[in-house]
Order: structure tokens, then C-alpha cells, then sequence
């Protein structure tokens, strides 16, 4: 479980000069591969499931709170009644043991938790990394410095370990918002790196000597002639990230440091299923499944849009 890739990845991964990326053609060559087509199809249930969750579980009967202790029998500890974990025509992916919450409403509302706070930290990421590198890169000097100590700072920390200390000593509050925080305070130097050093090559390019000397502010260089010419880089990073942070979130709540009961997490029903493995495997399977297919997809899709930005496929 890791908030970002490892910088070497992330320079393996990331071309020092990507060609501009093209979302339309772009698409037309991800829905072309079988692999990728798969992989978007999954996701877009996963979100639409985000989504629509309130219309979704509305449908079903059984929202993510309500207790169904029919489903359950107290004589044998709780456990589901029927076979495959209660799964049946009134709960589509059967119960939890002992309170009989609906799991299918349970992994519904857990794909929105994971999805909001994976796409918020990487937002909040991306901000402050294309941002904070740029002005590193272009600036240079004293604030080249301070940036690179910080971020030098940052990525020094065995990031999981300070992410449970910080979690674990903060009141419970709006956990999902602690999290995002969390996570993309020592997210955000990774992709801060890449950005100051392909700014840094960017700063010394024809076109931006043309600007200054046309009288443009440093301002409009950074953002108008350098920002476009990172677009692929942060496509790429981007891509690498949200997976990552899906993983980190689900990680953090297993460990009982993330989203607080009784909203539903992927990561927090997987550690609830633990001491029922052997006699309800279906309670494991099914939110480990949703947790390991989303991970999955979103990397094989980030791999496929890596490789076209390195081809210029998307030029």
C-alpha cells in the first residue's frame, strides 16, 4: 500500500519531452484495445454505482444501515442464512454475519467513499504539485531551495507509518476530508519532483525566450507556454495516483485509522470479515473483489495511456 509510485517509476513512467495528448483520440484508441475497453466498462459501473447509490440501494430494498435479522441465524453465531453468504433474490450480495446488513448496499456506498476521496487527493494533489514544481523549476534559487527541502522533508518519512500516528491522534470529525488532507500532504513531492525537473527543461526552450522578450510576465510563461507543454506528464501521474490512494484509503481504514463505522468502506469490510474467513467466505470475497478489480482496471487503463502518451499515439 503506497500513496504514490516511487519516483524511479515515475521517470521510467513519464517521457522528459510528452507530446501533447489529444482526450478524443485518445479515447478511440483505449476503446480499441479489449484489455482497456474492459477495464473502462468495469470502472464505469464502479462510478455510475458512486454515483447512484441512493437510487441504487432504493431499488434493492436495503440501504447501507438497516439491519435485516431474518437474514441471519442467531443459532449459529449469526452467520447468514442460506448458502454463498445469504446471497438471494432480497439481498443481491448477501449479508453481514451477526447484524445482517445488506452487503451489496454496503459495497455500493463503499465505492463512493473510495472513489470521492481518491479523486479528491489526487485533485488536491495535483494542485499543489504542478504548482509548487513549476515555481521550483522556474525560479530556481532560494525557492528551488525551499520547495526541494520540503519536499526532500516530506518523502524522508516512512509516509504509512506518520499517515496511522496522524489519523490515529486526530478526533474522528469528517474523516473522509482527514484523509484526502493526509494523504496528499506526503503525496504531492512525487509528482512535484517530475514537474520542477521537466520545467527546468522547459524554462531553457525557444519559445519561452520568445515569450519574455515579447514582455510577458513570468506569470503567463508559467502558465500559458510551460503548463501545456506538462500536460502528458500529468496525465501519466495522474493515472498512477488514483489507484495508489484507492489502495491507501482501503489500507487505512482496515487498520481502523480511516472512515469511521458505521459508513461503509471497502477497506473496513475486509478487516470485519476477518475473523469469519473459514465459515463466510462471501463476506472476504465480494468487498476484496469490487476493491481488487477497481485497482486492477485503473491500473491497466494508466498503463495503456502511458504507453500511448510514450508512442504519440495521442498526438
Amino acid at each position: 500500500m503506497t500513496t504514490s509510485p516511487t519516483l524511479v517509476e515515475v521517470e521510467e513512467a513519464v517521457p522528459s519531452a510528452a507530446p501533447p495528448t489529444s482526450g478524443k483520440r485518445l479515447l478511440t484508441r483505449i476503446t480499441r484495445d479489449k484489455g482497456a475497453l474492459a477495464c473502462l466498462a468495469f470502472l464505469a459501473i464502479v462510478v455510475l454505482m458512486a454515483i447512484a447509490a441512493p437510487l441504487i440501494t432504493k431499488l434493492s430494498g436495503w440501504g447501507p444501515y438497516q439491519f435485516d435479522s431474518a437474514a441471519i441465524n442467531s443459532d449459529l453465531g449469526g452467520l447468514p442464512r442460506g448458502s454463498l453468504g445469504g446471497i438471494s433474490g432480497s439481498h443481491w450480495f448477501g449479508v453481514e454475519p451477526q447484524n445482517g446488513r445488506d452487503l451489496f448496499a454496503r459495497i455500493v456506498y463503499g465505492a463512493r467513499v473510495s472513489i470521492t476521496i481518491s479523486l479528491s487527493a489526487t485533485l488536491l494533489t495535483g494542485i499543489l504539485g504542478v504548482v509548487l514544481g513549476m515555481l521550483a523549476g522556474f525560479y530556481r534559487g532560494w525557492v528551488d531551495q525551499v520547495i526541494s527541502r520540503l519536499m526532500d522533508f516530506l518523502m524522508a518519512f516512512p509516509a504509512l507509518i506518520f499517515m496511522i500516528a496522524i489519523l490515529s491522534s486526530l478526533p474522528s470529525g469528517n474523516r473522509p476530508v482527514l484523509l484526502v488532507v493526509v494523504i496528499s500532504a506526503f503525496g504531492w513531492p512525487y509528482l512535484a519532483r517530475v514537474i520542477r525537473g521537466q520545467t527546468m527543461t522547459l524554462a531553457n526552450r525557444e519559445f519561452v525566450e520568445a515569450a519574455r522578450a515579447s514582455g510577458a510576465k513570468d506569470t503567463q510563461v508559467v502558465f500559458r507556454e510551460i503548463l501545456p507543454n506538462l500536460r502528458g506528464s500529468i496525465v501519466v501521474m495522474t493515472t498512477l495516483a488514483i489507484p495508489g490512494y484507492i489502495g491507501t484509503e482501503a489500507g487505512l481504514s482496515f487498520l481502523g485509522v480511516g472512515v469511521s463505522p458505521p459508513t461503509a468502506s471497502w477497506g473496513q469490510m475486509i478487516a470485519s470479515s476477518v475473523s469469519w474467513y473459514s465459515v463466510d467466505p462471501m463476506f472476504f470475497a465480494i468487498p476484496g473483489a469490487f476493491l481488487f478489480l477497481t485497482v486492477l482496471s485503473l491500473t491497466v487503463l494508466g498503463d495503456k495511456i502511458r504507453t500511448l502518451i510514450d508512442q504519440g499515439e495521442a498526438a
